[in-house]
């Protein structure tokens, strides 16, 4: 895995767990030389992450609208900047740049990109791995919503398993290193579970 995209809030949260573990995770990727494809800002913990990506030696690459290029604050200290024309075009680089995605806690923006990348990937646009750094339990209800979904049969099993889930960067990352798509979904000749 060459290059990880972290989606992650603009704010540093209520504790101080959630930048520190934003930091661990920086270095984990440095120390792999795994490139953070991230936001693009220096503010929060998209700040933090990049950060810390940077102070190992490792390697940055932003991907910022133009119309927050002031309202966030561009990082001036990346390898690579890219700035795009909307939100749409931010995902989309960011997607086509990563071999894998991971949540840290965030806002509705944060969980939209994780969501979004979810599904394309259940669609087959791509075979990546998409996980969530669960920091403080910060994303308990959001797995206990996909055990409803797949209890309910909104969710297949296989399905759920993409959902990585760890408490700790080392732990997310190994569990990428061993990730294996499921099949493509479809509507035709499937039985429901």
């Amino acid at each position: 895995m060459k290059s990880i995209a972290v989606f992650c809030g603009s704010s540093e949260g209520a504790s101080s767990i959630y930048k520190e573990s934003a930091v661990r995770l920086g270095h984990a990727l440095a120390e792999r030389q795994i490139t953070l494809i991230y936001g693009g800002a220096n503010v929060g913990l998209m700040g933090a992450v990049a950060d810390a990506v940077l102070e190992q030696g490792g390697s940055v690459i932003g991907v910022l609208p133009f119309f927050l290029q002031d309202r966030e604050i561009a990082h001036k200290g990346l390898t690579e900047l890219v700035m795009v024309d909307s939100m749409h075009e931010r995902k989309a680089k960011m997607a086509e740049l990563a071999d894998g995605f991971i949540a840290l806690p965030g806002g509705p923006g944060t969980m939209e990109e994780f969501f979004e990348i979810f599904t394309w990937g259940q669609l087959g646009l791509h075979r990546k791995p998409c996980g969530l750094l669960n920091i403080n339990h910060y994303f308990d209800p959001i797995v206990s919503m996909f055990n409803v979904m797949q209890r309910e049969q909104f969710m297949q099993p296989k399905y759920r398993t993409m959902v990585i889930t760890d408490d700790t960067p080392e732990g997310i990352l190994q569990q990428f290193s061993n990730y294996e798509a499921p099949s493509v979904k479809t509507y035709l000749n499937e039985q429901r579970t």
